[in-house]
């Protein structure tokens, strides 16, 4: 038997046996408005940083064609700005998830 008949036989095997003990009771859980909330918060953020990252992109490439000598500084400038966006979309992201995650129980 060769390694990778090995290497994928004992994949499944993992597969099978962590099935039953993975295995929960049913969630009964209802939508909330946090949760409601969340998900459009998450959305709000992901098309606000499209948004910046597309302005970002345009402003530089309209910069870099007006004068191609200082291309590399602006593309460094270009880099640490999109770099602080993603960090505080990040930080939306997760804040959305949090208030998300609150999902009240029916029972």
């Amino acid at each position: 038997m060769n390694k990778l008949q090995l290497i994928v036989l004992a994949v499944v095997v993992f597969l099978l046996c962590a099935t039953p003990a993975m295995a929960q009771a049913p969630n009964t859980s209802v939508l909330s408005g946090a949760s409601i909330g969340g998900g459009l918060g998450a959305a709000l953020a992901i098309i606000g940083a499209g948004y910046g990252f597309g302005r970002i992109g345009s402003a530089a490439l309209e910069s870099m064609a007006r004068q191609p000598e200082i291309a590399g500084r602006i593309q460094t400038a270009m880099i640490v700005i999109a770099a602080l966006l993603e960090g505080a979309t990040f930080f939306a992201l997760i804040v959305c998830i949090l208030i998300g995650g609150k999902v009240t129980s029916s029972f």
